[in-house]
């Protein structure tokens, strides 16, 4: 059985990546030509998303289409049919069902890249000033500007109650410390020309998270859970058009705006 992918290249603001997308325009996933990360938004497309970019590379073209073979199935109809019966059958899924199944393993870093298409900029490892601290990630789109830091806490209790969040019972700096790296990201893209912004901060965890009362979604730090990341950040007011985006995105890609 034959399908058709669809390759784009996209070269903006320093990166330079490949997409690839299916015949339905449903993502494939990407592949970063400077570092040769491939992010993938299910396994098993892994091995055809590598023969559609290898074969764009090697050809001389704006957009490539090309015809790869899907995986047949190697059980017999009647095992497949029984297997099928006891997992379920994940075409029969909803598409939201079929995405967060194929986010969920996914790291940080692959689900905010996945926000590109969507019109979002990301800025990977930001240096802040000159004693070696940094932003693990910058998100510039149209819901705003974020840092967002990544707390990996698995198998441990985390507590969010008000400005405090605590794990297995002891608490933890992490909400002060992601307002005050906010803070010094506008602080620093204000002083690099960028007027009129505002800067808030996304706590991620990695871990069993309770939420004690409701947050504010337009606060200055917001913490969610792993799993609602890309959708937490699609799920924004509109902010920013795009050619602001492009704008301040610019901007936070300059080593020397972050080395005041």
């Amino acid at each position: 059985m034959e399908q058709l992918l669809t390759v784009r290249r996209w070269r903006r603001y320093g990166a330079d990546r490949l997409f690839v997308t299916q015949e339905t325009g449903a993502p494939v996933g990407s592949v970063d030509l400077q570092s040769g990360e491939v992010v993938v938004d299910d396994p098993v497309l892994e091995d055809r998303l590598r023969k559609a970019a290898q074969a764009y590379l090697r050809s001389d073209v704006a957009e490539l289409v090309m015809p790869v073979t899907a995986p047949s199935p190697t059980l017999a109809p009647a095992d497949q049919a029984a297997l099928e019966a006891w997992l379920g059958n994940e075409d029969r899924d909803a598409p939201e069902v079929r995405q967060a199944r194929a986010e969920r393993g996914s790291p940080l870093r692959a689900r905010l890249e996945r926000l590109h298409v969507e019109g979002w900029q990301v800025v990977h490892d930001v240096p802040l000033g000159r004693q070696g601290s940094h932003v693990a990630h910058l998100l510039v789109g149209p819901g705003g500007i974020f840092t967002v830091a990544e707390h990996r806490l698995p198998g441990q209790h985390v507590r969010l109650e008000g400005r405090v969040i605590e794990v297995d019972g002891q608490a933890r700096p992490y909400v002060r410390n992601a307002r005050l790296e906010a803070e010094r990201v506008h602080a620093l893209l204000v002083a690099a020309g960028c007027a009129s912004i505002t800067v808030r901060s996304v706590v991620v965890v990695q871990g069993e998270l309770e939420v004690a009362g409701r947050q504010d979604p337009l606060g200055p730090v917001l913490v969610v859970p792993r799993h609602v990341v890309p959708a937490v950040f699609r799920a924004m007011p509109a902010a920013l058009d795009p050619t602001r985006v492009a704008a301040l995105a610019h901007v936070a890609r300059q080593r020397v705006t972050w080395s005041r």
